[in-house]
């Protein structure tokens, strides 16, 4: 991971309630563990771009509605 990882904002858990989805549902979705959303959810894991991409589509949106760099 970059450094500037923790600067990355981060609307997944938002985004993910808005769906009404689980932590679980969305893992089963995206084919990774719930350990894994929650920790992307806590800004402890940035994740690759093929998951950012999985979760986008369960989301019905963007990536970057879900990650913004800040300006």
């Amino acid at each position: 991971m970059g450094k500037d990882h923790a600067k990355l904002l981060n609307r997944l858990q938002e985004l993910r309630k808005q769906a009404g989805l689980t932590q679980e549902e969305l893992s089963n979705s995206a084919e990774v563990s719930r350990k894994s959303i929650n920790a992307i959810e806590n800004g402890i894991y940035v994740p690759s771009t093929v998951l950012a991409l999985k979760i986008a589509r369960t989301l019905k949106c963007k990536v970057e509605d879900l990650f913004k760099l800040p300006k």
